[in-house]
């Protein structure tokens, strides 16, 4: 009978690729989540209509995701539709 267990290296090496893998899946995480909250900040701040914010909220997005594509944890095409979905907001706000 086969079992779904997650079973721990014992080479040594081994040991610090489960150690890095965590640590980089746990910083992609992050990037991924600051993205979708930067999201929902720049919705809301083109519901309140304050130009300002808007501009300076969308910027803050787009460059979270260009940092999340060069560091790997987005990929390139997902950042691409993300930042026009960003863009469609901003026009909404324009219009």
């Amino acid at each position: 009978m086969l079992r779904a267990t997650s079973r721990m290296a014992n080479i040594k090496q081994q040991k610090k690729r489960v150690e890095t893998a965590s640590r980089q899946r746990l910083e992609n995480l992050r990037y991924r989540s600051t993205i979708k909250t930067l999201a929902k900040r720049l919705e809301r701040a083109v519901e309140d209509g304050d130009t300002e914010l808007v501009e300076s909220e969308h910027r803050a997005l787009v460059r979270t995701i260009d940092k999340a594509v060069a560091r790997g944890a987005l990929h390139r095409n997902a950042a691409a539709r993300k930042k026009s979905q960003a863009a469609r907001v901003l026009a909404g706000a324009e219009a």
